[in-house]
């Protein structure tokens, strides 16, 4: 951003650039591509609709293939060139993101950054089918994770049987290829009978949703060819039915200025 003269000070807007729908864009993530002279970003998962906000001329850098070192002296040298950058991540920056070591390393430089949020994925996919994941006395928690398979290390408590326990909806990111693996530790905590659903590439045109009870689902993940993109989802709040009417709008809420 720029400042007074001789006080100018360039950012690395981190934005959250949504599940995939063009249009599920933030209108302070649209402004700020725009303004940026230079972009950043996923080129798997932000599509082109997005891109198109980006100034004329703008620098655009596809980061898919991209080390950590390459990504941050892009950041590094457009800083050095007083231009500020958009930086794009698929979802919310908040999750499964990789942002923390590139702010990391943008604090060591002493580049300053900020945070634009975007809708994120597990959000997408309940928008898709249609459910909230918490419903009265049915499910108050949900409990976003990952499986770690092919990626880095869950930490020490974080087992998937030890969320599992809790009984709370559970949206597991990172999974589709293990889905049988899934199925097994969750079982034994949500029965064979508990609603769960797959959504892959949630919001695209060619979004993907896989229903079922959790004992049956993993055949149908595979028969639909789901490998990856994909957000599992379990939990009784998924098929809930009958349940209590929120006290938000009871009757015997108390309200004030009525």
């Amino acid at each position: 951003m720029v400042g007074d003269e001789g006080d100018r000070r360039v950012t690395v807007h981190f934005i959250g650039a949504g599940p995939g729908a063009p249009d599920l864009l933030t209108l302070r993530g649209q402004r700020l591509i725009a303004a940026s002279p230079v972009c950043l970003y996923a080129g798997a998962l932000v599509p082109a609709e997005v891109l198109g906000h980006a100034l004329g001329g703008a620098r655009l850098v596809d980061t898919q293939h991209l080390t950590l070192d390459e990504i941050v002296a892009e950041l590094e040298r457009a800083h050095g060139r007083g231009l500020d950058v958009a930086r794009l991540h698929s979802g919310d920056i908040s999750i499964y993101s990789a942002c923390a070591e590139q702010m990391r390393r943008l604090d060591a430089l002493g580049i300053p950054w900020d945070v634009t949020p975007g809708v994120p994925a597990f959000a997408a996919a309940a928008a898709a089918l249609r459910r909230e994941l918490t419903v009265p006395a049915v499910a108050q928690t949900v409990i976003l994770t990952r499986y770690g398979r092919r990626s880095s290390a869950m930490p020490n408590g974080e087992r998937l049987a030890d969320l599992a326990a809790h009984g709370a909806t559970l949206v597991v990111h990172l999974g589709a290829q293990a889905i049988g693996e899934i199925v097994d530790e969750l079982l034994p905590h949500y029965g064979s009978d508990c609603p769960a659903a797959v959504v892959a590439r949630a919001s695209w045109p060619d979004e993907a949703i896989v229903r079922g009870p959790l004992a049956g689902i993993a055949p149908q993940v595979e028969q639909a060819g789901i490998e990856r993109t994909a957000t599992i989802l379990v939990g009784p709040a998924l098929a809930a039915e009958g349940f209590r009417d929120s006290h938000l709008y009871s009757e015997d809420r108390e309200r004030r200025n009525r």
